[in-house]
């Protein structure tokens, strides 16, 4: 597949893909994502420059993708749900304590700047390695490792560890 070709094929069907996705989720930049990823995999595929139903092919891939990001979400959520802590064992200032450095992390986790934060919960929340992250932002290894560290500091310093 030459570039003018898919440059042709995303020009005249962007639009159509992410509609689809928008109407099905509601969510402008989840659809925008999905539209992009699903052009990423044709792309990738190198699809037959000659197949009459591209469209229908980017269709089934994004509704594909869709799905695939919802059962993600469902997971993480799950997990989210079931992360209580015990209280069985604890004295009420424990609880208390636990609570409050909960509340200081997520508001700090909130505070880090969006590239910072974005490298720490693929770290720490999908459990990718460094250079799974830098492949799936775009960036080195090396600046993956620049802001884990500044958003480890930053985390340390604003909880007092």
């Amino acid at each position: 597949m030459t570039r003018q070709f898919f440059k042709e094929i995303f020009d005249n069907h962007f639009d159509t893909v992410r509609n689809y996705i928008y109407y099905r989720s509601g969510d402008t930049e989840l659809a925008t994502d999905i539209a992009q990823d699903a052009f990423l995999r044709i792309w990738e595929k190198q699809i037959d420059p000659y197949n009459n139903n591209v469209v229908g092919l980017l269709i089934k891939i994004s509704g594909d993708l869709l799905v695939s990001n919802y059962r993600k979400q469902k997971v993480a959520s799950n997990f989210k749900l079931n992360i209580q802590p015990r209280f069985d064992s604890q004295s009420p200032a424990d609880t208390m304590q636990f609570i409050e450095l909960k509340n200081r992390y997520n508001q700090a986790l909130g505070e880090l700047p969006e590239k910072q934060r974005t490298v720490f919960l693929m770290s720490r929340m999908d459990n990718l390695k460094y250079h799974e992250i830098a492949a799936a932002t775009g960036i080195s290894t090396k600046a993956v490792e620049k802001r884990m560290k500044n958003a480890l500091s930053y985390l340390r310093k604003e909880l007092n560890y």
